[in-house]
């Protein structure tokens, strides 16, 4: 029987990624700021030249406390919603967003009070990168379910192109106004209120009412999502497929953390799971999304917001390629061809860099910062069409349901972790060993390409319950999934 799909489960699954846009616009957002006049001179430290800077240490707290509060924030974000349900979960995580950005708007004088605004606009942030997956794969119909996550990175990576064209609007305010980051700041406001107040008029997710008794309620979603009547078969049929998943997952007994390294492979896919995300940050995309503006001024060019808008514009169109690619080719192949592709370009970005940009007399070389823009353009092609998206579909794909959400929220953790340890540590590094570090980030792609060679199955066409029996069975290797893939039917 062909699945019934209708507008509103698309919209749903679209709207949702409206957290994904707040994450993009907070990570894209800060790359400007440290770079404008006023916010220097409020936040920064006098430079004996009479000019205002950051320091390593305060640059690297303000960057990356975003990161710890959004650790904090994923890790909260899996019980809320199993205890409370994935609506208010959302709710809650926009108003820790909403409550972050107005400690950071009302700062005057006191770094530390923009800091510790982006921590708490970090809990928010960690609590809806756990939940907007988990909600959108359970409301989604399985034949469309692997996009519909996918947008997720696709508006991670609008919200990062839209701070940076505010970055540059706001730019050009006079240097001495705080128009300057007040309102790339609190525009930010904006897009958690419209997510917030959405949600009210949004079903909850149907396998977290049947699972909490509400039979009902449950029905009644489905029939709205399904857009049938309430006593249609495929509703029934629903019913009845979740119905079973719940009294599987009881089998097992209560779950807690602990359930996540217990049963079938479960400490393999967990693991798994947080080394993709740890290695998508090790990739070096964040180098340029939190440091655009500040690495290409050193290249010389005259306007670096100009170059960073460039940078998301092509991050955002790639991500489009992405969804194409994840359908036709699968998770393995372009996982792997991606990483190839980032390794090469980030060695040519580190040794143009590190040997040719800067003349002797101190200038820097006008055609080798234009090439290293150009491979760092190439660089983004790569990540957004790959590693952008696909890291965030394998991680939803390759856990039963009974420990989804947790393992979910442990993955996203280590992308978190990750994400700060790059956000704080990149001023010491840069400001030690310069543009070397780009080699440091061509390593950890090209290790990763192994890592998905030897230990990530290929899923593409297969259900939920086909990659658990897969992951599980010990005749199958990550190297041969894809001829069984085709063997048990899995092509579409």
């Amino acid at each position: 029987m062909a699945e019934k799909i209708s507008g509103l489960v698309i919209f749903l699954c679209v709207f949702a990624s409206m957290g994904g846009f707040i994450f993009g616009y907070d990570t894209g957002e800060i790359s400007g700021l440290t770079q404008m006049p006023d916010f220097q001179r409020r936040f920064g430290q006098l430079q004996p030249d009479g000019t205002y800077a950051f320091s390593n240490v305060r640059e690297g707290l303000i960057v990356a406390l975003l990161s710890i509060g959004t650790l904090c924030g994923c890790l909260l974000g899996a019980p809320v919603g199993d205890r409370l349900g994935r609506k208010p979960g959302l709710q809650i995580g926009c108003l820790f967003f909403i409550v972050g950005t107005i400690v950071q708007v009302s700062a005057v004088w006191a770094w530390y009070q923009v800091m510790i605004g982006r921590y708490i606009a970090g809990l928010g942030v960690g609590m809806l990168s756990t939940l907007v997956p988990i909600y959108q794969s359970e409301a989604a119909p399985k034949s469309i379910r692997g996009t519909l996550v996918s947008t997720y990175q696709l508006f991670i990576t609008f919200g990062i192109f839209t701070a940076y064209l505010i970055n540059y609007g706001t730019s050009h305010a006079s240097n001495t106004s705080t128009a300057q980051w007040r309102v790339t700041i609190g525009i930010g406001f904006l897009w958690a209120l419209i997510l917030g107040i959405g949600m009210f008029f949004l079903p909850e997710s149907p396998r977290f009412l049947l699972n909490n008794g509400e039979e009902e309620r449950c029905r009644r979603t489905l029939a709205r999502l399904r857009k049938c009547p309430i006593d249609d078969p495929t509703v029934n049929v629903d019913i009845k497929e979740i119905e079973l998943k719940i009294e599987a997952e009881r089998a097992f007994g209560p779950q807690n953390w602990l359930s996540c390294f217990k049963g079938p492979k479960a400490a393999y896919r967990t693991f798994l799971g947080m080394g993709i995300q740890a290695l998508q940050q090790l990739t070096g995309a964040n180098f340029f999304f939190y440091y655009g503006t500040s690495i290409f001024s050193a290249t010389g060019v005259q306007n670096p917001f100009v170059t960073s808008i460039i940078l998301g514009a092509v991050n955002f169109g790639c991500t489009f390629l992405g969804l194409y690619l994840v359908e036709r080719f699968g998770r393995r192949k372009p996982l792997m061809m991606g990483a190839a592709w980032m390794f090469m370009c980030f060695l040519v970005f580190a040794f143009v860099g590190y040997y040719a940009l800067d003349n002797a007399d101190g200038t820097q070389n006008s055609q080798a910062g234009a090439a290293m823009i150009v491979f760092a353009c190439l660089f983004i092609l790569a990540f957004a069409s790959t590693w952008g998206c696909m890291a965030w579909v394998v991680v939803a794909e390759m856990f039963p349901s009974r420990i989804r959400a947790k393992s979910i929220a442990l993955a996203t953790a280590s992308n978190w972790t990750w994400n700060f340890l790059i956000s704080f540590f990149t001023p010491f590094i840069i400001g030690s060993i310069g543009f070397r570090y780009g080699f440091v980030f061509a390593a950890c792609c090209f290790a990763a390409i192994p890592v998905v060679y030897f230990f990530l199955y290929e899923t593409k066409g297969l259900t939920l319950e086909q990659v658990d029996e897969m992951y599980c069975d010990p005749e199958v290797k990550p190297w041969t999934s894809s001829t069984t893939i085709l063997e048990r039917g899995g092509r579409r």
